[in-house]
């Protein structure tokens, strides 16, 4: 599973929300995140700027969640991805 998590290397939120996503991994099965920091690309700040953290699984797809981790939606997005690699 892949998660993209835009981010900020100071914030705290954007700490909280990785460490819980991780903590949802399947014993044994490891998320890739990759960790965007939007403070390197000015578009992305003005995009994201004070949203961030903002979890996304597919980039082709919304956001599932900003500031905190919504649980549900990444409980729901993992639930479709295991149907799609199946």
């Amino acid at each position: 599973m892949r998660f993209t998590l835009y981010s900020r290397s100071y914030c705290h939120l954007c700490e909280d929300m990785l460490n819980a996503l991780q903590a949802m991994a399947p014993a044994g099965q490891a998320f890739e995140v990759d960790v965007i920091d939007v403070d390197a690309d000015p578009a992305l700040v003005e995009r994201f700027d004070e949203l961030v953290p903002v979890l996304y699984g597919r980039l082709d797809e919304p956001e599932l969640c900003h500031y905190f981790l919504d649980a549900e939606a990444v409980r729901r997005y993992l639930d479709r991805e295991l149907v799609r690699a199946s």
